[in-house]
């Protein structure tokens, strides 16, 4: 089990030093042209720059998953729960990002499957401290 939280903090931890860097590179220039994006590949998007996007970035792959990874690697009893939510946060971003601007990138369906171990792994988490508590009883 211990490898379990070692390998989702790492992953938490993976997750949040790539976007953390990314999200603000997009806040400071919201027309994405310093990241190398141009505003045209978001026109099957609700979104015109990529303030959203940022912030979204920094704040959910970026801060969120460093909490989730300090939770994990302190092998705490809610690194499970936050395991859960942010990979399928994860699997959410990546969905919603290839559906409007297109599969561009070999990092989407890298982070897909991070996205996919991190809800496992959270699932196993909270399943060993369900039996925890179940044989205290």
């Amino acid at each position: 089990m211990k490898k379990y939280f070692y390998i989702l903090g790492s992953l938490q931890a993976f997750t949040a030093i790539g976007a953390i860097p990314a999200g603000i590179a997009f806040l400071m220039d919201t027309t994405g042209k310093e990241m190398g994006a141009s505003p045209e590949i978001l026109a099957n998007s609700p979104l015109d720059s990529f303030l959203l996007p940022g912030l979204f970035l920094v704040l959910v792959n970026g801060i969120a998953n460093l909490a989730g990874a300090w939770l994990s690697f302190r092998k705490n009893r809610f690194a499970g729960h936050a395991g859960v939510l942010l990979g399928v946060a994860l699997n959410l971003w990546i969905i919603i990002q290839v559906a409007w601007i297109s599969l561009s990138s070999i990092l989407q369906p890298l982070y897909l499957v991070i996205g996919l171990v991190n809800t496992f792994l959270g699932w196993k988490i909270i399943k060993h401290f369900a039996a925890i508590k179940n044989q205290q009883w």
